[in-house]
């Protein structure tokens, strides 16, 4: 027995670390900072609500990416706790290193390429259509991410379009979105619920009640919105996206955690842990990492990447719940840093062109994603094959 918890305990303590890291780093530092740079929410207590926030989703929303890292990216191989380490010291220490340097480090890549190159060295066999799957979703992210925050951003300010109205459909889109995620608290059996199937069982069961129940959110939501709207222009703005902020907030949480307990799921196989309750576990190094390392991060994706006010933080804090909800649905590892990033570009960009956004700066984040996804792969591949 102690031949297993040694080894296991070692590689919770490597998890942990690496849950800490993106807490501080991605899941902690992204969800908020458009909110900061449009001063709508202060550093330090965007840190504390999105640590909060992120446990929240982590432990509710978060086993359906824990999976998917765990069991999907190499065919025919169970990695052994020494890969395990390996996966997680590595992963973490390529996002410590973006910590320590301002440069947000996508988790995604790290994790992932660290997990396929140690599968790969142990003898397992590639997973094609996994891997068309989450490079589509990679590709398309930046693309999508920026063209929509572009588009939202270029609406909102026009004068020929009332704030009254355009922020209110946006706000609808949300709530329909919301009643339509699937926790695992609402789950039946071993099928996760949402709240619009929960509803609409109750009273008009199948396809037609749960249009129902999200379209009867969307006009509460939407109506709401523009009542505050109206009644308090700009207060309502920036309550409406701190509303964002939470939901991005709570997506990073059940996005991200499963890139530092998805290697651990192979093994719990041995325990009488489930995977909703490791992701929770990993929930809470989350929440740590937010609270005693965001706050620098923060300050660099808010300040140095665009110049935003509160209609821009709108339009890139949109795009990338839609996006991270997408990822959790289909258990794609996604990187929120590639998320937000590219929403915060899009949105600086469509209304103060080149000079809302520094070149350089993303230059060197999109080097920094290539480069840590071949450079994990990499180090996973190389170390495993020295392992006798």
């Amino acid at each position: 027995m102690i031949e297993f918890w040694l080894p296991f305990g070692a590689a919770l303590l490597a998890s942990a670390f690496m849950a800490w890291a993106i807490g501080a780093g991605s899941s902690g530092a992204t969800p908020f900072a458009p909110a900061v740079g449009a001063n709508a929410i202060s550093v330090m207590r965007a840190a504390f609500i999105v640590g909060i926030l992120g446990f929240l989703g982590a432990a509710l929303q978060g086993a359906s990416v824990s999976e998917a890292v765990g069991s999907d990216l190499v065919v025919g191989l169970t990695l052994p706790t020494a890969a395990v380490i390996v996966v997680l010291v590595t992963a973490a220490g390529l996002m410590a290193i973006g910590i320590v340097t301002g440069y947000p480090i996508a988790t995604a890549f790290t994790v992932t390429g660290t997990v396929i190159g140690a599968g790969l060295a142990l003898g397992g066999d590639p997973a094609w259509a996994k891997y068309t799957e989450i490079g589509t979703m990679w590709l398309l992210t930046p693309f999508v991410g920026s063209g929509v925050a572009y588009g939202i951003a270029s609406i909102l300010p026009r004068e020929s379009v009332d704030e009254r109205d355009s922020v209110p459909i946006l706000a609808a889109a949300v709530g329909a979105i919301v009643v339509n995620i699937e926790f695992a608290l609402l789950a039946s059996g071993d099928r996760l619920a949402s709240l619009s199937t929960v509803v609409a069982e109750r009273f008009v069961p199948g396809l037609a009640g749960e249009l129902g129940v999200s379209l009867v959110a969307a006009v509460v939501v939407g109506l709401a919105v523009r009542v505050d709207i109206a009644r308090n222009g700009l207060g309502g703005l920036r309550r409406f996206l701190l509303v964002l902020g939470g939901l991005v907030a709570f997506s990073a949480g059940a996005s991200q955690v499963g890139l530092a307990v998805g290697p651990l799921v192979p093994l719990v196989e041995e325990t009488m842990i489930t995977v909703s309750a490791l992701a929770a576990g990993g929930g809470v190094g989350l929440l740590v990492g937010s609270w005693t390392g965001a706050s620098q991060m923060i300050k660099a994706v808010s300040q140095d990447y665009a110049s935003l006010g509160p209609r821009r933080s709108i339009a890139a804090l949109f795009p990338s719940f839609v996006l991270a909800q997408i990822a959790v649905l289909y258990g794609i590892p996604v990187s929120f840093n590639q998320i937000m990033v590219s929403a915060i570009v899009g949105a600086g960009a469509a209304v103060g062109g080149s000079d809302a956004i520094s070149r350089r700066k993303i230059g060197l984040t999109f080097g920094a994603w290539i480069g840590s996804f071949a450079l994990a792969f990499a180090l996973g591949y190389g170390v495993m094959s020295l392992v006798p």
